[in-house]
């Protein structure tokens, strides 16, 4: 038996038996999850396969830095992904400097105005709400890491919102949240740093997105002329 094995073993029966003595309070099974994505039924019908990842915006309070970590992640793990052209980050700041300033109020007219400066079809834009460092060691936080943040896939052509995602999580003690056993043992029963759970957040985004996008090339049909011989037209006199 390895030490890993052994030790993730020990961390789930720590796990099951804080469960045992969880209050009372603790909340139910069917609480919100962290993650809401929507999609308009037509997304099936849009081709999108070139893509452009626009900066983030830092809501109110949320350090400037924050919404850097989080595009930063999502572009990174947009390449990951195969199936659809992703537009590099130089060109994407190139074209943004030809546009206004981005602002909680243009935000999607730019999002657009980018798609059609670097030939993009669709256009990811959102803002990031919340963004606050655990406070305290890994096993020793006397505040919790929390991070929210949304985001949006914009048909360049069509000027709709193809696609929508919705983030909020603050880590929780086991005490706190007894059914989430599985999140409190993959992550070793540790506090989690902000950017590891924004990064968790990105990735189930990313993976929803790329479930719903329609990236295949639609169907080109040859038509085939009739063979015509170049001695039909002797045999026709014979």
């Amino acid at each position: 038996m390895s030490v890993r094995f052994t030790v993730t073993a020990l961390t789930a029966a720590c796990a099951l038996g804080l469960a045992a003595c969880a209050p009372a309070w603790v909340p139910v099974i069917g609480k919100t999850p962290d993650m809401q994505t929507k999609s308009v039924t037509a997304i099936k019908t849009v081709r999108v396969h070139r893509i452009a990842v626009m900066p983030l915006l830092s809501g109110p309070g949320v350090p400037d830095d924050a919404a850097d970590t989080v595009t930063a992640e999502l572009q990174a793990q947009m390449k990951l992904q195969a199936g659809w052209d992703l537009v590099p980050s130089v060109d994407v700041e190139s074209a943004l400097q030809k546009l206004p300033p981005t602002t909680a109020r243009n935000l999607e007219s730019n999002a657009i105005a980018l798609g059609k400066a670097v030939s993009a079809d669709g256009v990811i834009y959102g803002r990031v709400i919340k963004y606050r460092e655990r406070v305290g060691a890994d096993y020793a936080a006397s505040s919790p890491a929390a991070v929210a943040f949304n985001l949006h896939l914009i048909a360049v052509n069509q000027g709709v919102v193809l696609w929508s995602a919705q983030f909020d999580k603050e880590q929780q003690s086991l005490t706190d949240n007894v059914f989430d056993i599985y999140n409190f043992v993959k992550n070793q029963a540790r506090w989690l740093m902000a950017n590891e759970i924004a990064q968790q957040g990105v990735d189930v985004a990313v993976n929803s997105l790329h479930g719903k996008l329609n990236m295949e090339e639609p169907a080109v049909h040859f038509q085939v002329a009739p063979y015509q011989s170049k001695y039909s037209d002797n045999l026709n006199e014979n």
